[in-house]
């Protein structure tokens, strides 16, 4: 079992919030300076306290196990908004915001979050209609099969 899915284990069990849920670890570096992080998200978010209490807890059994015996870095954080949504789960609290979705065949698809199912999500798009400036709105259906990455887009509207 390789480093990083060994954290992965250590920090999906430390993880005590139900509504907390681990999302990726990437571990970098050489065998000198090793980087570790971790990357968490929430159904209702994360705050800074729930990071610096997983980054003390995880820092301890990582010392304790000797896991990394060279030193190390560790970064607990939540997903940026240059972060690709990794887990069906992380879609539901964006219901309403605007999403870049890169399709398998590397179409780019941008629109409004409508509702996520165990399988798709529904996206509202602009459509034009005709040869003016005249668009209409249309809900189409990605399988999250057909989903490589998905961005949340931020508006300062």
């Amino acid at each position: 079992m390789d480093l990083s899915t060994k954290i992965k284990e250590m920090a999906t069990t430390l993880i005590k919030e139900p509504a907390h849920f681990l999302v990726d670890v990437v571990v970098s570096g050489n065998r000198v300076q090793k980087k570790v992080v971790v990357i968490i998200d929430g159904d209702r978010g994360v705050t800074i306290e729930n990071c610096a209490q997983l980054s003390r807890a995880l820092s301890a059994q990582l010392d304790e196990g000797d896991l990394i015996p060279d030193n190390y870095t560790l970064e607990v954080t939540t997903p940026g908004v240059d972060f690709p949504l990794k887990l069906k789960r992380q879609y539901a609290k964006h219901i309403g915001r605007g999403f870049k979705v890169t399709l398998n065949d590397k179409s780019l698809i941008k629109g409004k979050l409508v509702s996520t199912f165990e399988d798709h999500i529904k996206l509202e798009v602009e459509e034009k209609t005709g040869k003016g400036k005249k668009k209409e709105l249309k809900t189409i259906d990605i399988p999250f099969d057909n989903i490589d990455k998905a961005f949340v887009q931020i508006s300062f509207k």
